[in-house]
């Protein structure tokens, strides 16, 4: 289903500070990805496939605070980005970031909405 929230972005000054912070405060688990500047982080169990095992859960990541993610963020599943930001500015919204590869996981992008807030996207890979 799309339109449904999936994941969360926290940006950092100091990413190892947030990242301690978090898992003391909450006993989220932090994952590097090496090469990408970015840390997974685990809010709730997961299966296999790393899918939350609980309904409504989600988990996120983290990374350096920079353009465009400077406040905490949202992303929305979609089924196709490219239709989904075709959409998002017809209606008054902007893309900041458009459609770009995540591995071999995904799509991701982001929008500014017509309230100023940065929102981001996902589209699963074709499997």
């Amino acid at each position: 289903m799309s339109g449904r929230v999936i994941h969360f972005e926290l940006p950092a000054d100091d990413v190892e500070r947030a990242q301690a912070f978090y898992s003391k405060a909450f006993g989220w688990k932090m994952r590097s990805m090496p090469g990408m500047g970015y840390t997974l982080v685990g809010t709730t169990p997961t299966d296999e496939k790393g899918m939350p095992t609980q309904a409504g859960a989600i988990n996120g990541g983290m990374l350096k605070r920079q353009a465009p993610v400077q406040t905490p963020l949202i992303t929305v599943h979609v089924a196709e980005i490219d239709t989904a930001l075709r959409i998002i500015e017809k209606l008054g919204g902007a893309t900041v970031r458009a459609k770009m590869p995540v591995g071999d996981m995904g799509f991701a992008a982001y929008f500014r909405d017509t309230e100023g807030n940065v929102v981001g996207l996902w589209q699963d890979a074709a499997r």
